[in-house]
């Protein structure tokens, strides 16, 4: 058997061996990106080389898992899978988030000691080789909340199901109490997302800004059971939240290839014109973030749609113009 085939085989494995109740073909051929067909000529080999092997009875569906775990031969990591670690270890730590970097420095350390001697030793120059000529381009923004505890209450919140309270750093600086949602990384700053008391729709709360956090006793207010954070997120351009419209932007022949490259939405398409020029569709609301975003395209890009998008464009421009010909002060 090719190199290749054994590699995917192992991947399902892993996977089957780490659900806990167990994977239909569906959910197999999705997690693959295979079809149906294939992953089933899959199962039907692990069937064979794993004795433990279960099928379990789901209605009309059948799921699939391998108790037991896998041997630890089966589950050694990689070298590039430990740099890759490293790297987002430190990466976390030059954006000041010492609280992720901890957790996954602790990762780190317990896969680092569950290696066999002979294994680390074999694995470290390559590993060292990596670290040493890799890194990652830093980019201006906000500090995340350098106090842990704010991250560790949400954390601990939203697996109790309870509520929190504590001060929001505004005008009126009042104590809150909410429950949350979810959490949203974002690359200017990280949220809470949670409604607000007497409120329904979740909203965005800076955790920067957050301060005397508290887990609280009081009556909660869980998600809708069809709640999903991934759709919240997608409605938005980056973090801001507003009403999804048709966006349709036209990038020059210049940079065609450029923003081809670039992720602007889950939602977008690509459309490659004959003239060499590029047109970007998404649907998606936070006009005022995509405007910002835009900003930074100079004259490579033409707003196609919505018009809102394009006047607030023009808007920053024009108060941008505004200010940068204004004589400086003494």
């Amino acid at each position: 058997m090719r190199y290749g085939k054994f590699d995917e085989l192992l991947k399902l494995a892993r996977k089957l061996a780490g659900s806990a109740e167990g994977m239909t073909l569906d959910e197999m051929a999705s997690e693959m990106g295979t079809t149906r067909r294939t992953v089933d000529r899959m199962r039907a080999t692990l069937e064979v080389m794993f004795p433990q092997w279960e099928t379990i009875a789901d209605g009309h569906k059948k799921r699939f898992h391998i108790p037991g775990g896998l041997d630890g031969f089966l589950q050694m990591p990689c070298v590039d899978e430990l740099a890759e670690l490293r790297a987002a270890i430190t990466m976390l730590q030059k954006k000041g988030d010492t609280t992720r970097a901890a957790l996954l420095g602790t990762l780190y350390d317990k896969i680092q000691a569950a290696l066999r001697p002979s294994a680390r030793l074999r694995m470290a120059p390559d590993l060292d080789a990596l670290l040493m000529t890799e890194s990652q381009a830093m980019q201006a923004g906000l500090r995340p909340p350098e106090d842990p505890t704010v991250i560790e209450t949400i954390r601990t919140a939203l697996k109790a199901g309870c509520a929190v309270t504590f001060l929001y750093k505004t005008g009126s600086n009042r104590l809150r109490q909410i429950t949350p949602w979810g959490l949203l990384y974002g690359q200017v700053a990280y949220y809470l997302v949670a409604p607000g008391e007497g409120k329904t729709e979740p909203a965005l709360w800076r955790l920067d800004r957050i301060h005397d956090i508290k887990l609280s006793d009081a009556p909660t207010n869980p998600p809708p059971a069809d709640w999903n954070l991934e759709a919240f997120a997608a409605r938005s351009f980056g973090i801001y939240q507003g009403t999804p419209r048709d966006v349709i932007l036209r990038f020059t022949p210049d940079a065609a290839e450029d923003a081809a490259r670039r992720h602007f939405h889950p939602t977008q398409t690509l459309e490659h014109l004959p003239d060499g020029s590029l047109v970007v569709r998404y649907h998606a609301g936070g006009l005022q973030e995509q405007a910002f975003y835009l900003f930074t395209w100079g004259t490579a890009v033409e707003i196609l749609a919505p018009i809102e998008l394009r006047t607030e464009l023009c808007r920053l421009l024009r108060r941008a113009l505004e200010h940068h010909e204004r004589t400086p002060r003494p």
